[in-house]
C-alpha cells in the first residue's frame, strides 16, 4: 500500500530538524499522519508488538522502542500478527540467534496474509555484519533493520519505509551521540531501569559484547539524576541503574548511587551489573550505609579455575573473588549474592571444573544464571583449541545446575520466619487471589492480598521456602 514517494521524502527531509531529538519527535508526527490515515482505511486501530531477547538493557531498549510506536498511534499488543513487528535481539549466545531466524520464518507466513504488515529487527544481533547479510538475502519480507546505536531513530526509518516501500537498513559502526529524551512505555508504573552507561571496555574472550555494543559510554551524572527525578515525579518507586559494567562508570559509581539515595520518592535502588574486578570498597559502603539500596548485588563469576579465568581475561582469580564475596557479606548485612557461571569454556578440565564447583559452596549464591559455553565469531575464545565436546560439556552443566539449585535452596532458608519489606508487582500467574512481589534482596514471595497494593511497598512474613522463592503472609 503506498504512502509517498522518494520526492515527498526527501522535500520532507529537507525540512526536518538536524539536532535530535527534535528530529525524531518531527519524524514521530509525521508517522503519525500515516497511521492514522491506514488505520481509518482498515477501519480499526493498528497494533504493535515488541519482543524482546537478552538482558536488562534490552528490556529497556524496548520500552523506547514502544512509546515510540505508541506515540505515532500504534496500540501495544501481544500478538505477533500485529501490524508492526519488532523483534530488539540478542547475540550473546548462539541460541538467540537461531531463535529469531525460526521466528522470521513464521512471520513469513503472517506477512502473505497481510502484506500491509511490517517486520522490523535491532539490538545487538543486527551488529553482525554477516547477520544483516543473510537477511537481506533470505529474509526479504523483513522492511527494517537497525543496530545499537541508532534504537532512537525508529520513527525516521519507519518514515524512510512508508515513502519509499523498501527494506530499510542503517547500522551505524559506532555510537554518534546518546539521545535519551524519547518517550518510553513503562512495562510497571511503579519501577524503571535507567541507563547510566552504554559499551564495554573489557572484552572477555568469550563475550561479543563490546563488539556490538561498542566502547563504555558513560552520561553525565546530572542528566542520569534529572531522569531519575522525573521517574520518581511520575509514581516510580524503584530504579535499576544499568550498565555492562556500572563499577567502571566514568563518574565514580558509588557517588552517583549515593546522590540518587537522596532523591525524594524512590524508595529502593537496584543495579546491574558488577563486575568483581572493579567492585570497590567505597561502593560496599555505600550499599551498607543505605537502606534505599537492595541488598542485592549480581557479580559474574564465570568460572571458578583462575587457569581458565585467566584465559576468559577476567582479571581476577577463584581466590579474589572469594575475598570480594567474603567482605560483601560482611559488610552488608542480609545481602543476596547472585552469579553468572560459564561451563564448558574451551580447554576446561575436570580439574577446573571442580574449582568452579567449589566457590559455588565456598560463595553460597543465592542464585545463579548458569549457561553452556556459546562460540561467538569475532571472539578470541571461538578461535581457541580444545572446544569442549557437548556430551562433556552438558553433563557438567548438569552437575553445576544441581549444587546450584542446593545451595540457593540452603540460603532462601536463612530469611523463613522474618518480616521483610516486599515491592509488589503484579497478580500471581497461577493464583490470582494472590500476589507476587521481590524482596530487597530480590528473591520472589507470593502471598494473598487485594490487587490494588500493586506497586506498593508492604510488610510479609516469610512463612515457607521453595526453593527459589517464598510463600508469605501479609502482616
Amino acid at each position: 500500500m503506498a504512502f509517498g514517494s522518494k520526492e515527498q521524502l526527501d522535500q520532507t527531509l529537507q525540512t526536518a530538524p538536524v539536532t535530535e531529538p527534535a528530529r525524531q519527535f518531527f519524524f514521530v508526527d509525521e508517522c503519525r499522519k500515516i497511521v492514522q490515515e491506514l488505520s481509518e482505511m482498515k477501519g480499526r486501530p493498528l497494533t504493535a508488538c515488541v519482543n524482546t531477547f537478552g538482558c536488562q538493557m534490552n528490556a529497556k531498549d524496548s520500552e523506547k522502542l514502544l512509546g515510540i510506536l505508541k506515540e505515532i498511534g500504534y496500540q501495544e499488543s501481544n500478538s505477533e500478527d500485529s501490524d508492526f513487528v519488532l523483534y530488539n535481539t540478542c547475540t550473546v549466545r548462539e541460541h538467540a540467534n537461531i531463535r529469531v531466524y525460526g521466528r522470521l520464518g513464521v512471520l513469513k507466513n503472517s506477512k502473505d496474509k497481510n502484506p500491509d504488515m511490517i517486520i522490523a529487527l535491532c539490538g545487538c544481533m543486527m551488529q553482525e555484519s554477516e547477520v544483516v547479510d543473510k537477511i537481506r538475502k533470505s529474509y526479504r519480507h523483513v522492511d527494517i533493520i537497525f543496530g545499537t546505536y541508532n534504537i532512537y531513530k525508529l520513527a525516521e526509518l519507519l518514515y524512510r519505509h512508508f515513502m519509499e516501500h523498501s527494506m530499510q537498513v542503517e547500522i551505524l559502526d559506532a555510537a554518534q551521540e546518546m539521545v535519551e529524551d524519547l518517550p518510553s512505555l513503562r512495562k510497571y508504573p511503579f519501577k524503571c531501569g535507567v541507563n547510566i552507561m552504554y559499551g564495554c571496555n573489557n572484552f572477555c574472550s568469550y563475550c561479543i559484547v563490546p563488539y556490538v555494543r561498542g566502547r563504555e559510554r558513560s552520561r553525565e551524572p546530572e542528566d542520569v539524576l534529572c531522569e531519575i527525578r522525573r521517574l520518581a515525579d511520575d509514581g516510580v518507586i524503584e530504579i535499576m541503574l544499568l550498565g555492562q559494567n556500572v563499577n567502571s562508570y566514568a563518574y565514580g559509581f558509588p557517588e552517583l548511587l549515593q546522590k540518587v539515595c537522596d532523591i525524594d520518592g524512590i524508595k529502593r535502588i537496584r543495579f546491574m551489573t558488577s563486575h568483581p574486578k572493579d567492585l570497590s570498597d567505597g561502593l560496599i559502603r555505600v550499599i551498607r550505609d543505605n537502606p534505599k539500596i537492595a541488598r542485592h548485588i549480581h557479580l559474574p563469576l564465570q568460572s571458578g579455575s583462575s587457569r581458565i579465568l585467566r584465559e576468559m581475561n577476567r582479571h581476577y582469580t577463584k581466590e579474589s573473588y572469594l575475598e570480594l564475596a567474603e567482605k560483601i557479606r560482611s559488610n552488608i548485612d542480609g545481602v543476596a549474592i547472585t552469579t553468572d557461571l560459564i561451563v564448558g569454556f574451551p580447554g576446561e578440565t575436570e580439574e577446573d571444573f571442580q574449582d568452579t564447583l567449589d566457590v559455588v559452596r565456598k560463595a553460597a549464591f543465592d542464585s545463579a544464571f548458569t549457561f553452556l559455553y556459546s562460540k561467538r565469531s569475532g571472539t578470541r575464545a571461538a578461535e581457541m583449541p580444545d572446544q569442549i565436546p557437548k556430551d562433556i560439556a552438558n553433563e557438567r552443566f548438569n552437575r553445576l545446575l544441581a549444587l546450584v539449585t542446593e545451595t540457593a535452596s540452603h540460603q532462601t532458608l536463612r530469611f523463613v520466619g522474618q518480616d521483610a519489606e516486599v515491592l509488589v508487582e503484579e497478580v500471581n500467574a497461577k493464583d490470582p487471589s494472590f500476589l507476587t512481589g521481590r524482596l530487597s534482596t530480590n528473591h520472589v514471595v507470593h502471598f494473598e492480598g487485594p490487587n490494588d497494593l500493586i506497586g506498593k511497598m508492604v510488610n510479609v512474613h516469610l512463612d515457607e521456602a521453595k526453593g527459589f522463592y517464598y510463600m508469605g503472609t501479609m502482616i
